[in-house]
């Protein structure tokens, strides 16, 4: 895996999803919402993002659109 490859973490017992973006101390973390935060270096880059409640706030979304999809494809019909 290169560097600069972003990597993943998610953490079911806290449903907590982590995305480092780059290595590198953290300086700076602002609390962007109730559950979505994002750390930043000395540089003022972003190093990380940290998702709470991942369930509800990711995967509702996802729930929510696919639902939307499903809806319009009722109402349009199947194409032929």
């Amino acid at each position: 895996m290169g560097e600069n490859q972003m990597k993943v973490r998610y953490d079911p017992d806290s449903d907590i999803l982590y995305l480092l973006i780059k290595e590198g101390d953290v300086e700076d973390t602002i609390e962007v919402s109730d559950d979505l935060f994002v750390e930043y270096d000395e540089k003022r880059d972003i190093v990380g993002i940290e998702l709470w409640r991942v369930r509800r706030n990711l995967f509702g979304e996802v729930l929510k659109y696919l639902n939307k999809i499903t809806e319009l494809k009722s109402f349009i019909g199947e194409p032929k």
